[in-house]
This record gives C-alpha cells, structure tokens and sequence, in this order.
C-alpha cells in the first residue's frame, strides 16, 4: 500500500493536496481506506481532468444553438421494430440469433456500476431484492436468462454451447463513467480472451433494468443479418419531455442526444403518422462486434470527450461540517458507453416494447419512478401475461375468475402474482404444457423444480 508521504506528493503534483485536510482527525481504518482510494489516482490525469472540467464549466450551458438544424431521425432502413415486424421476419431475426449463440459467437458483458447508493444500500445494485415471491436478485433473474438462452439455443442446435458473462464495476478513473467500459476492455485484456473463445458478438448492458434479455437471440440476429458493427435497442418516448436520451443522427452521424440538449420545440417534433419525430430513446442495451470493440479501444478511445454536468454536490467546509447546498455547485464529467455510436460504420437500432424490457431501477422508496416498487410490478405483470397468454386462469379467494383484462395498468399490480423463473421460460415461450387450461389461486410460483414435476399445484 501507498504511503502517506506518498499520496500527499501525488496529490500536491495534482493540486489536490486539500483532500488530506482532516487526516490526523481520522482513525487507523479510515486512514487506509482513504489512502487506498487516493493511491489509484494518477496525478496528472486528474490535475489534466480538473482543467478541462474548469474549462467546460466557464462554456455556456444547454442545448447547442445549432443543434436543431443538425439533427435528423435515424433512417428507416436501419430500424427494426419488434413488435411491429412481421412473423416471419422476426422468425429470421431470431433463428440467427440462436445460430449464432450456438456456434459460441455470442458474450455479454454487465456494466455493473457501482454501489446502490440512490437505493439505500452499500452493496452492489445488482445483489438488491425487489421483492420478488422468490427473492431472486438483479444478478440472480439476469444469471438465469443465460442459462435458459443457452439451453434454448443448444436444444434448437443440438449443441452445447456457452455465453461467457463478463462483469465490469465502476471504475475509479476521474470522468470514465460508463464510458470507462474501453479502458478496461484493454486494462483487463477482455478481448484478447472473447478472441480466444471465438466470440464475435458482444451484447452490453447495464445492471438496473429488471427485465433486460440478455444475448436476446432477437436483437443478436437483427444486427447480425444488418450487418452491424454497432446497434442499440431503443423504446418509445413515453412523453416529448421524457427524460431519456434520444437515438438519432447529428450532421449525418448516430449519436445519443441527451434530454438536456434538444429544446422544447424540437422534442415536440411529429413525424407524417403522429408519432414523435425523436422518439427512439436509449435504454443503454448495445450490440457491439468484437472487431468495432477492438477499434474503439486501440484509435477511437482517446477522441471520446467527455460529458458536463453541474450538479449539487455535498462537501465539507473549511471547519469539518457538512454541507448540502441548495444550489449547483460541482462539475460532473462523465464519458458514456454510448458516446462510440459515431465511430460506426454500420450503425443499427432495434425497437421494443417498453412493458416488455425495459425497467430500471434507480430510485429507494417512496419514489414514484424507477423504485423497487415498479420494477417489481414490471416483472410480476409481465409473468401475469405471459401465464393469460399461455392458457391459465386466475381465481380470487372467493373462486371465482379474475378478469382478463385487455391491458392492464402501467404502474400497478396485476389481478395476481405470478412469478415465472427465467430457467423456465426466457420470454414467455414454452408455458402452456404447464399452464393451458388450468386454474390458480394467487401467488403462482413456477420455478425450475415445480416445471420438473407432472402436476403444477393448482387451485
């Protein structure tokens, strides 16, 4: 470990020797803790990064003037939409992806961030319970659509095959943020070692949506038989001021466009049919090959810059006392995964349904958005379809039916639980020799053992 002598003239070399302030106020274990943390900052990185974050915060904020002018929809050609495809073509879509996955050309890799700190908690988002009847975890729904993927594919094959699954957590470079993901490709070696297994395809994603399909054979095959170096599953804006980032073109070239910088008028935009005319937004869910993966950190990764933010930051004063201020008062830059979409030459992007996968959870409760509470209604009322869908009937207490309702409420909970275990069914396929024609009573439970069996317990 670093000494103290040392970290001070790393930090005096960096002009951030104020870090150290309350040292002799600190215990033995905070004391290594911090110098542990300290020790991996790079003196000059971090004099350069605190540079240009003063030179990013002096420029003027908000949407680029210009920027209206620059902006145009991605082309027709290069989206696909998969609820809205015809069978067949989604049928190609799908049957690629499974060939592909089964001939071992297919990895995922985890953005894991880093700790739940929005949630509440000091472990990773990724161990945290929803509420799940079965208390599955984020980690545990998304290590078993893997599974369930892979024995999909090797059924379909007649092979064995195998989806390598690589976690990469927050790291501490100074404004990496997701963005750092190509600096550890390189650090770690990681596709030196995809080579070695022969995989082609990277499917990248991030921890916190509760229902993301991992390798989806779906959009694995649609931008394979695209011919992508590079795609994005997007979903509709649910509102013009939605505040997601927008998948588009700016001068000709696919970027993500931050909620932040489009004006009001140009987010209002419609397009011939009604729809908004910037609409595809990003779910942070990537398609990558391993060949665009090896460009990106070998030439592109030094021309990514990175994004500015000013944000209300907590910090202690000149006395040691805590200050939460009132107004903006600390420049965030941050690098983002997506910020290498103009680097490709074949730029792809693949509409899904919202209700389908996508739900993030970012929020502790009692938060109306994006909390465990809603993540944990996504993933029990999509089960709940899939279980209608499949041929079941739902009772109350009394016995008698529960409706069938046409749609069910976007932010509430179904009729009943029902919970399906991804080693079950990976997206709704398969149920009906467990479910067709039977009757439940609230919860329904269906994990790997109950499918084993040759009676479900029914009501």
């Amino acid at each position: 470990m670093a000494s103290e002598q040392d970290v001070r003239a790393r930090l005096q070399r960096a002009g951030q020797e104020h870090l150290l302030r309350f040292w002799a106020e600190l215990a033995p274990e905070p004391r290594a803790a911090l110098l542990a943390e300290l020790a991996l900052l790079e003196p000059e990185a971090l004099r350069e990064h605190c540079r240009r974050a003063a030179e990013a915060c002096a420029r003027p904020h908000g949407p680029p003037p210009d920027l209206a002018a620059r902006l145009r929809p991605l082309p027709p050609e290069r989206v696909g939409r998969a609820s809205r495809s015809d069978p067949e073509t989604r049928r190609r879509w799908e049957e690629e992806g499974f060939r592909q996955i089964s001939l071992n050309k297919v990895a995922v890799l985890l953005l894991a961030g880093g700790q739940g700190t929005r949630l509440g908690v000091t472990y990773p988002k990724g161990m945290y319970r929803v509420g799940l009847p079965s208390r599955k975890t984020l980690y545990q729904l998304q290590a078993e659509r893997i599974r369930r993927v892979e024995q999909l594919a090797g059924e379909r094959h007649g092979t064995r095959c195998t989806v390598p699954w690589c976690v990469l957590p927050a790291l501490p470079r100074p404004g990496d943020g997701n963005g750092g993901l190509y600096c550890a490709l390189e650090d770690h070696k990681i596709l030196e070692d995809m080579e070695r297994r022969g995989v082609e395809f990277v499917h990248v994603y991030c921890v916190d949506n509760i229902l993301v399909r991992l390798a989806d054979p779906v959009f694995i095959g649609f931008c394979v038989l695209q011919g992508a170096d590079c795609g994005a599953k997007v979903v509709e804006k649910a509102y013009p001021e939605e505040p997601v980032g927008v998948v588009c073109q700016v001068d000709g070239v696919p970027q993500v466009v931050e909620y932040s910088e489009i004006s009001p008028e140009t987010a209002q935009l419609r397009a011939s049919d009604g729809s908004l005319l910037y609409n595809a937004g990003n779910i942070c869910n990537h398609f990558f090959t391993r060949g665009f993966l090896k460009a990106v950190t070998r030439e592109f990764e030094p021309l990514l810059k990175p994004h500015v933010a000013v944000k209300k930051v907590p910090y202690v004063d000149e006395e040691g006392n805590l200050v939460k201020p009132l107004k903006p008062n600390g420049i965030k830059m941050e690098k983002f995964v997506f910020d290498v979409f103009r680097f490709a030459k074949n730029f792809a992007a693949l509409e899904v349904l919202r209700e389908e996968e996508f739900s993030p959870l970012k929020n502790a409760e009692p938060a109306d958005r994006d909390s465990p509470r809603t993540a944990r209604q996504a993933l029990l009322t999509q089960h709940y379809r899939w279980a209608l869908r499949a041929g079941a009937r739902f009772l109350d207490a009394h016995g008698a039916w529960l409706p069938e309702l046409p749609s069910l409420p976007p932010n509430g909970d179904p009729p009943a639980i029902c919970e399906i275990s991804p080693l079950v069914s990976y997206s709704g396929e398969g149920l009906e020799v467990y479910l067709q024609g039977r009757e439940f009573q609230s919860p329904l439970i269906l994990d790997e053992d109950q499918a084993r069996e040759p009676q479900l317990q029914e009501s």
